[in-house]
């Protein structure tokens, strides 16, 4: 069984030079190394996404909810990040 699939992907020029400049430079041994370790990249940064959003976010949202006067205005919070200049 196969565990990898050929695929043709077209890059801009920039991207594809930036590529090639990897290989080029020993960091990768060919260009689709250099494509999985973006696409790598890609999914951690939106696992560390989902997890701020599912940790933090949500509780946070929920607090608001159950008790809306912890709420600042936009007035309130310019005027607290000011102070805390």
């Amino acid at each position: 069984m196969r565990t990898t699939r050929q695929m043709s992907v077209t890059l801009p020029l920039e991207m594809a030079d930036m590529v090639r400049a990897r290989v080029e430079s020993g960091d990768y041994a060919s260009e689709s190394e250099v494509i999985r370790e973006g696409l790598r990249s890609l999914a951690a940064r939106e696992r560390a996404v989902e997890s701020w959003l599912r940790d933090q976010v949500v509780p946070a949202y929920d607090r608001l909810a159950a008790d809306p006067s912890t709420s600042m205005s936009p007035d309130q919070v310019r005027a607290h990040v000011t102070r805390a200049d």
